[in-house]
């Protein structure tokens, strides 16, 4: 494969077979329960993390992979004879896998030339730029075009959603501008959305059935769409939501996933969000 191969890492929560198809490497994150720890997607399944998240007293951490895990990732896009590579990492705001990422690109300069782009969002909605990224790189695009159009569409990308419990947010400090909402913890359902790279709240409801079309509604003032994912962790009704927005404008088929463990660490089960990528201006 001599095209631009595209990197990410695994809070992109993106199904195995589109990763597959478009031949993306995602790095993986570590995942921690007390003492144990595990590779998000290697020896720890999503299937998995949400039965131990049912099982453990302790509620799990996250790490940033290391610079040597990104550089190895590098190493092995060049043995399969890509001429440079993008990477798309889990927005700085939140992780330290950016910066792993910019170091793991120092050390193999002399290797291949690699360009990492701060998504500044997270789960599918930083999963979707690096389909689309890939979906360019396709075309023959250099690296820099490649990396320039990803840069761009990061404006483009959008999600919200919807938590069951804010017992993980809270204890996990990433609530960022949703702290406000720690004083109202009674029976609220929160929206959340990524502003500027950081959670942020996007409004409240008192039941999970009015959270969830919010949600919806939501999504279908952001569109038309390019791209447009559902993802849920743990959370029986996601059906509730694929049918409300069924026929919602989108270039690409609804991509439904699992929301791994890297964003259910900090969203708890139950939770469900939309992602998406606006219609690119022709």
């Amino acid at each position: 494969m001599g095209d631009v191969r595209i990197i990410t890492d695994s809070a992109c929560d993106l199904p195995h077979e589109q990763i597959e198809s478009r031949g993306i490497i995602v790095v993986p994150l570590t995942i921690r329960f007390g003492d144990e720890e595990f590779t998000d997607g290697v020896d720890l399944s999503s299937d998995e993390f949400w039965k131990r998240c049912s099982a453990s007293k302790q509620l799990p951490e996250t790490a940033a992979p290391s610079p040597g895990a990104f550089q190895a990732a590098y190493e092995r896009a060049a043995a399969e004879g890509a001429s440079g590579v993008v990477a798309i990492s889990l927005s700085s705001g939140l992780s330290a896998t950016f910066q792993s990422a910019k170091l793991g690109a120092e050390a193999v300069a002399g290797t291949i030339e690699v360009r990492v782009v701060d998504s500044r969002t997270v789960t599918a909605a930083q999963g979707l730029l690096a389909l689309d990224a890939a979906v360019f790189a396709a075309t023959g695009a250099s690296v820099d075009e490649v990396a320039a159009h990803a840069e761009r569409r990061t404006g483009d990308a959008g999600l919200v959603g919807t938590l069951d419990t804010l017992e993980h947010l809270i204890k996990g400090g990433r609530v960022g501008g949703a702290k406000a909402l720690v004083g109202s913890l009674l029976s609220v359902k929160p929206l959340l959305t990524v502003k500027d790279g950081l959670v942020a709240e996007d409004g409240r409801q008192r039941t999970r059935a009015r959270a969830l079309e919010l949600l919806a509604t939501r999504a279908e003032a952001a569109a038309p769409f390019d791209w447009v994912a559902v993802g849920g962790g743990d959370a029986k009704d996601i059906d509730v939501v694929l049918d409300r927005i069924a026929s919602i404008d989108t270039v690409h088929p609804l991509i439904v996933t699992e929301i791994g463990p890297v964003v259910g660490t900090h969203g708890g089960p139950g939770i469900i969000g939309i992602c998406w990528l606006k219609r690119a201006a022709t």
